[in-house]
């Protein structure tokens, strides 16, 4: 049974129109020609406590590393925010990242990735898959962990796939939240889920994902990691929620890589909304501290 607070997230976000941007075409093409006008700020809060916070810009993107201020324990992250593909990331990203820096003594690096219409798969996924192998060369592949959420769950599989495929070490761990795993949307099981989906819908999406592919074929593991061959990828850890159109290809991505020999932590969200590990309901409490676990040293 969802806790109480979690009942009372779908309607809250219906009252909210979360899902505006994403029930219609027209829907999601005004937010992108709000945010192309009016360009959201990426910046890390200014209060993260316990945490130390620098960024460079040698890659042409600003990339964030987050620090603890005490002893870090030698294991090192990538976090690839989601949004869409097309929106920044949010305050509730930077919260996460710090409270697991804090708590776990990781390091993550906090790639700012350029957005559609100018950010797209077949840029993006191959640079964050090359600072995954910067970390893998610098620290060994047992101490780096790719992590995303939503549209960012989709980089970091894609990434992680990139990479295998070019003969790096598997990673200590992929851990994905609320991924985007096949962007054909093509799942009959997503009939069933949107009608009670509060926050994410075909239509809108679609836009986003045509703008994201651009020109590469939907089946393309760059695009769609669930196409791809799952076999040789180190141990995944999959957040998935029942209320969430992501959720019949997050059960079928844990059934696909177990039958490739992959090992899998399946946290299963029934009741749950898009990205609950984010979100302050108890249960996003209790995921928080499983990753914190599986961060540690």
């Amino acid at each position: 049974m969802p806790s109480a607070v979690s009942r009372v997230l779908p309607p809250l976000l219906r009252l909210l129109r979360f899902r505006r941007t994403f029930a219609t075409p027209e829907g999601m093409r005004e937010r992108l020609a709000e945010v192309a006008l009016r360009p959201e700020a990426y910046g890390p809060p200014a209060r993260l406590r316990g945490v130390q916070v620098t960024v460079d810009h040698a890659s042409g993107w600003p990339v964030y590393v987050v620090r603890p201020d005490g002893p870090a324990s030698g294991q090192h992250a990538i976090y690839a925010h989601g949004g869409a593909w097309a929106f920044e990331i949010s305050p509730f990203h930077w919260r996460l990242i710090a409270h697991l820096v804090r708590h776990s003594g990781v390091v993550v690096t906090v790639p700012i990735y350029p957005l559609t219409p100018v950010g797209t798969a077949g840029t993006v996924v191959p640079a964050v898959a090359d600072l995954l192998a910067g970390l893998v060369e610098e620290h060994g592949a047992a101490r780096v962990t790719a992590m995303g959420d939503s549209a960012g769950g989709q980089i970091a599989l894609s990434a992680a796939l990139l990479l295998r495929d070019r003969g790096v070490p598997p990673l200590r761990r992929t851990v994905l939240i609320s991924p985007a795993l096949d962007l054909s949307l093509d799942n009959p099981e997503i009939d069933r889920v949107e009608p009670t989906d509060p926050w994410l819908a075909r239509p809108g999406t679609r836009v986003a994902i045509e703008l994201w592919r651009n020109g590469l074929a939907l089946d393309d593991p760059l695009v769609s990691p669930l196409a791809g061959d799952l076999a040789g990828l180190g141990p995944l850890t999959v957040f998935g929620g029942s209320l969430d159109i992501t959720h019949p290809d997050v059960r079928l991505l844990v059934q696909r890589a177990r039958a490739a020999g992959v090992e899998v932590d399946d946290q299963d969200g029934p009741g749950m909304v898009h990205v609950w590990p984010l979100l302050p309901v108890p249960e996003g409490a209790a995921a928080r501290r499983h990753l914190v676990d599986l961060l540690r040293g």
